[in-house]
C-alpha cells in the first residue's frame, strides 16, 4: 500500500529521490539539461510530498508558489522499477489536495518533450496545454500545463 507523507525539501528520501530524478533528466535532456537544471533547486521548498512503499521512498513531488493563486508543481518523479502503479497519480492528486487547502486556484508546471509518460499522466488528470510561461516562453522542448480548481472551503 501507498503512503503519502507531507514534507517540505529538507527531507532526506526527497533528496534522494531528487538526484534520481536529475540523472534520469540528465540523460533524457542531453545538452539542454544545465538550462532545465537551473530552475529545478530544491532548496526551501515548503510544500513536499514522498511516496512511501513498505516504508521505502519510491516517488515524489512538489508545489512551490508561483503567484498569488497559483502554485508550480515541480520535482515530480516516481522510480523506474514502480512506474505503472499510480504512485506519480496519486502523489499528484495529494499536491492537488495541498494546494486547495493553501487556497490555490490554479496549479502550473512545466515538462519537457521528452517526458512523453508525464505529459499522459498529467492530461489524464485534468491538464491542459497552455503556452510557455516564464523561463519557459521560448523553449521549444517544454510542454507547459494548467489545471485549474476551486480552493478548499
Amino acid at each position: 500500500m501507498i503512503e503519502l507523507v507531507r514534507t517540505n525539501s529538507d527531507n532526506s528520501d526527497f533528496r534522494q529521490l531528487v538526484g534520481l530524478l536529475d540523472k534520469e533528466l540528465a540523460e533524457r535532456d542531453g545538452d539542454a539539461h544545465p538550462f532545465y537544471a537551473q530552475y529545478n533547486k530544491i532548496d526551501n521548498i515548503k510544500y513536499v510530498v514522498v511516496a512511501y512503499l513498505e516504508k521505502f521512498p519510491v516517488g515524489c513531488g512538489a508545489i512551490k508558489d508561483y503567484s498569488n493563486d497559483t502554485a508550480e508543481v515541480k520535482r515530480m518523479f516516481v522510480l523506474s522499477a514502480i512506474r505503472g502503479q499510480s504512485v506519480g497519480k496519486k502523489v499528484l492528486e495529494e499536491l492537488e489536495r495541498w494546494a486547495k487547502e493553501l487556497n490555490y486556484t490554479h496549479l502550473i508546471l512545466e515538462t519537457g518533450k521528452a517526458q512523453p509518460e508525464a505529459i499522459r499522466l498529467y492530461q489524464k488528470s485534468g491538464y491542459t496545454v497552455i503556452p510557455n510561461y516564464g523561463q519557459y516562453a521560448e523553449v521549444e522542448n517544454s510542454v507547459c500545463m494548467k489545471k485549474s480548481f476551486r480552493a478548499a472551503q
